[in-house]
């Protein structure tokens, strides 16, 4: 895609790392001063306050790329008198991969056997022709579904608009969370944070879970209620937990998720620093581009919904 025109973008604030204006320029655009451009890179995660002053004082900019996938922190600060985007299916491929391991891991007893320190009983369940649940329709759940096929699972998508995904066996709307979590082996969440979808999965929805059942979320912590979980894994209602995400996080030296041998914890390394900066070095120069040649932007933020 070829710029059309000689585009000016900011970065903000200051202290930016340089390789997000090498990223900007690479999408073939001057890295300019706020007031002398028509869009801004933010490239602070969680300071919405910062932002929402320079967007007030700067209303001709017409275009903010927001950094990394959640853009939680800046729902205050979204409105309609500009284009929003964030890094949304950038980390996709990576956080999938994870998903993927955390689910094996845990299915597969390997989370038991590694913490045992003798010959243990057999146990596990297999993934081939395993029946999963993706909650959420997003680039994860799309990625993890590329991953999934070679092993014949029968997946079912929830998500809050059910439309038809390439290797899912169904797809069903929210109201049909309940019903697509008995029988199911694996349960993954990867959702978007919105007020509703905080506290998701409690008390009730874990008891929906079957015995043998994996919970994998590398989405957000707050998703899940923590002390919900910890009673779910120490009666042994489901089979474990994999979590890349915890509430709170990070989670705390002598938590007791640490210390229950069900639990698998990562600390939020779906995607690391050495993985996110050729990404979303990638989806910047894009925009970029886009934005010169007039063309749609990827990861479009809608106001409206939240993300």
């Amino acid at each position: 895609m070829v710029p059309l025109r000689r585009v000016r973008i900011a970065v903000a604030p200051a202290e930016a790392p340089e390789w997000i204006r090498d990223a900007v320029r690479a999408g073939g655009a001057e890295v300019a001063e706020v007031d002398e451009a028509e869009a801004l890179v933010w490239a602070q995660p969680r300071s919405p306050v910062d932002l929402g002053e320079l967007v007030a004082a700067h209303p001709h900019l017409r275009w903010v790329q927001l950094p990394w996938a959640g853009i939680e922190p800046y729902r205050e600060v979204l409105d309609h008198e500009r284009i929003w985007t964030c890094g949304k299916g950038v980390y996709a491929e990576p956080v999938a991969e994870l998903a993927l391991g955390l689910l094996s891991a845990g299915l597969r007893g390997i989370v038991r056997y590694a913490r045992v320190d003798h010959w243990d009983d057999q146990f596990g369940t297999s993934l081939f022709d395993a029946r999963i649940t993706i909650v959420g329709g997003g680039g994860i759940a799309g990625a993890l579904l590329d991953l999934l096929r070679p092993y014949r699972a029968q997946v079912t998508v929830v998500r809050r608009h059910p439309e038809p995904m390439e290797g899912a066996d169904q797809v069903v709307g929210a109201g049909r969370l309940d019903a697509s979590l008995p029988r199911a082996d694996g349960v993954v969440l990867a959702l978007p944070v919105v007020p509703d979808t905080i506290g998701l999965f409690d008390e009730r929805r874990l008891s929906l879970m079957e015995s043998h059942a994996w919970l994998v979320n590398v989405a957000r912590g707050c998703h899940v209620v923590t002390d919900d979980l910890v009673d779910a894994l120490r009666s042994e209602r489901i089979g474990g937990a994999a979590l890349d995400v915890t509430d709170p996080e990070p989670l705390p030296t002598g938590h007791p998720l640490w210390s229950i041998p069900t639990a698998l914890i990562t600390p939020h390394v779906g995607n690391t620093q050495e993985m996110a900066v050729p990404l979303l070095s990638a989806r910047i120069a894009d925009n970029v581009r886009r934005w010169a040649a007039g063309a749609p932007l990827v990861g479009p933020v809608d106001p409206a919904l939240g993300y």
